[in-house]
Formats: structure tokens, sequence, C-alpha cells
């Protein structure tokens, strides 16, 4: 078999017969199917769950649709991610066995039963959590035994005091989506928000993510303006997000959920003071460069939402560090979080002549120049306009007109 190598962004090379030949990607499971073709288990399976009955890659009609796992492939590929781990190449992980129906019900009646001690039921909710974070396909069978009622009713019982049994509830409740009625059903009681709002200064640090993790999910997941509003006036609520974002010992996943939690909190206008109170916009601007991708957007659009109150204007104004480390991501994350940093920036420099100082110290001229010139939407082209508008006075005299780069005097005709 001859070996085409096909560069990556990495720089490192992956045998082209690694690839899975419908995703193209490292395959992480290999299956071989009944044409002998082998391919990734995510990927093949997805081709058969949109109706399709033949082999992608030989187009010959299947009748067996078994999936043989090639131990012997997957092993060569866990070899070549190891001597190519100083690229940065992560060791695939060896597949675990999907949860059996079978032990699944037996694991819900057992946490379920109140006949059942109370370190029984907690081992069985420690399987499942194990199950679901094995794979979604898990995730999935455990959520189809409707394993949500039994587990909000098992962290809200008011007749229990095993505080385990609630974090254990709490723990696996996180994994699955909830339908409205079941948000609705936590956000209804004011008593149960309370209870989540005092996990969120747990000891442990799981437990005050778990929280924050459900809070958001009922908040994003609730119509309801009313009980939006009831369940984010709640100033502990704020607090405990925040702490967790402050967290010496954050990790990815407590900043991702912190910052979700955060953003779906300040979409409620009338309680955005509260989050500038709880200390949400030092925190915001400190983390900001720590944030995944997709996480720096929610944290740009939530600056630009405290932005439109007075209090949450001065709190960024008032940080040496606001105005640098917003001009940092304009056209490095994506044409959104360009769009919310030039309106945060027009915010800012609108009310204090500071800010228009400090911007242009930053050399915000360049990247908003761009932004005109860019494929960036029209909002965020529009803002780009107004900030540059408003800085044209604020800039150097000798900035003018003499840029290398661009004639000022051409880009801002729009005006």
């Amino acid at each position: 078999m001859s070996v085409n190598l096909e560069p990556l962004d990495s720089g490192v090379q992956i045998p082209y017969h690694f690839r899975c030949p419908i995703s193209l990607e490292l395959m992480r499971e290999p299956v071989t199917i009944s044409t002998g073709q082998t391919y990734d288990r995510t990927s093949i399976e997805s081709w058969f769950a949109a109706g399709n009955t033949t082999c992608p890659v030989t187009r010959a009609p299947l009748s067996d649709f078994t999936l043989i796992p090639n131990h012997t492939l997957r092993r060569l590929i866990q070899d070549w991610c190891v001597s190519n781990r100083e690229f940065g190449v992560e060791r695939i992980p060896s597949p675990t066995q999907p949860a059996h129906p079978s032990v699944v019900r037996t694991l819900l009646n057992q946490a379920s039963s109140e006949r059942s001690t109370s370190q029984s039921r907690i081992s069985a909710l420690r399987r499942l959590r194990r199950f679901a974070a094995d794979s979604d396909k898990n995730c999935s069978l455990i959520g189809s035994y409707n394993v949500r009622r039994i587990l909000l009713h098992l962290l809200f019982d008011p007749n229990s005091d095993c505080f385990e049994l609630k974090h254990e509830s709490l723990a696996l409740l996180v994994c699955f989506s909830l339908a409205e009625s079941e948000c609705v059903f936590v956000a209804s009681e004011p008593e149960r928000i309370k209870y989540l709002s005092r996990l969120m200064f747990h000891s442990s640090i799981d437990v005050r993510v778990n929280s924050a993790a459900l809070i958001e999910t009922v908040v994003s997941g609730t119509r309801s303006q009313e009980l939006r509003a009831q369940i984010s006036n709640v100033d502990e609520i704020y607090e405990g997000v925040v702490d967790i974002l402050k967290s010496p010992v954050s990790s990815p996943r407590s900043l991702k959920v912190g910052i979700k939690a955060l953003f779906a909190l300040c979409l409620v206008k009338q309680t955005r003071h509260k989050a500038v109170a709880a200390g949400a916009p030092e925190i915001l601007i400190d983390r900001l460069a720590d944030f995944e991708k997709c996480d720096a957007e929610r944290a740009l659009v939530t600056i630009e939402l405290l932005c439109r109150i007075p209090e949450g204007l001065a709190a960024f104004a008032g940080h040496p560090l606001t105005v640098p480390q917003l001009v940092k991501p304009i056209l490095k994350i994506s044409d959104r979080a360009t769009e919310h940093t030039a309106g945060a920036l027009w915010a800012l420099c609108s009310e204090s002549e500071e800010c228009r100082r400090k911007a242009v110290a930053a050399r915000v001229l360049t990247p908003l120049l761009l932004v005109v010139q860019s494929d960036c939407t029209e909002r965020a082209k529009r803002k780009a306009q107004m900030l540059l508008k408003l800085l044209r006075d604020s800039w150097p005299q000798d900035c003018g007109g003499n840029s290398d780069d661009f004639a000022w005097s051409e880009l801002v005709v729009p005006f």
C-alpha cells in the first residue's frame, strides 16, 4: 500500500489510511463493514443514520450493517500518535464498550429506589455518569429512560438530607439538555433557585460549576421573561458565577460554564447592574485572553451588553486594561466578536476621553480600517465606522493622511 501523506496546519502529516474516508480526519475508533472498507465509527454510524444503505467508498449496496472493530489499525494509529506527540499529537484513547440497555435500566432503578441504601444509589449514579462521559451514544441511551425526571426529583427532594446523593444527581443531570417544562419546573420555585445559588459556594469546584451549568440551562431554556428575571434577580447567582471565573483552579470547563452562565444572565436587561456589582467587568477583562474562541466571543458580547448601562461603562472605563484588551480581538476571533468588540469600544470612547486616548495608543486605527474594507457583517462595519469617526479628532495629526498603508481621507468619506 502506497502511503499518501497530506500536510496539516500543525506540520504533521497523517498517512491517508489513518484517515476516515468520510470525514477525512484521523480515525479514533476504526470499524470495518461487510465490504472490507474501514471508517471511523462516528462517521459511518451517521452515514447509516441518514438512511444510506451503500458503502460510501465502493457504493456497493449493503445487506449487513455490522460494524467490526479494527483493533490492528487502531493500535497502529495509537502508535503513530505516540511517535508524534512531540508535535502536539495526542494519543487516541482505547474505545469503551457501549452501555447495555439492561444495565442502564438496572442502574436507574437502583438510583431511584428509596429502598436502596444511599451509598448504592450514589454508586449507581456514578456508573451512569461514567457511561454518559464515554460517548454521546451512551448519553442518548441513558436520556431515553426518563432520567431527567428522576434526577430532578433526587436533586430537589425536600425529604432527603443526603448531600452527596444530590451532588451526584446534579453532576449527571447537567450531561443532558432539559425540555422547557423541566426548566420551568426548576425556575418556578424560588427555593430551588436559592438551593442552586447556595451550591455555587460549595467547597468543591465541581459542585459549583455543575450548579452554574444547570442555572445556565434553565435560564436559556425558559421563554418566560418573568421567570428569567426572577432567577437573575438573586444576588448570589451573579456572585457565584463571577467567583467561578475568578477561581485560580479554573479548568477549561469551568471557564466555559462560567461565561455561558454569565452571558445568559446578562441577557436579562433589568438585572445587569447586579453583574457589575458582583465584579463581572473586571474578571471579563482579566480572563479575556484565557477563553477559547467561542467562549471569547460570548465574553465580548457580554462586555458590550454591560457597556449599555452606566454602571458597566464606569467599571470597564476604570480598568486600565479594558481598551487594550478589546483592541486585540478585532478580526481575530469571528465577525460576531469583531462586531461586539467595536460596539463596546464605541460605547466606552463615547463616554470617556481617556478611553479615546487609550484606543489611539493601542493603534486601533489599522484594524478598524481593515474591518471597513473586509467581508465582515454590515453591523460590524457600521460600528467600526462610528468608532473611526469618533476617534478622528483624537488621532495624532501626522496620522490623518500620511499612513503608509491606508488613505484616511478616502475611507472616512462614508461618514
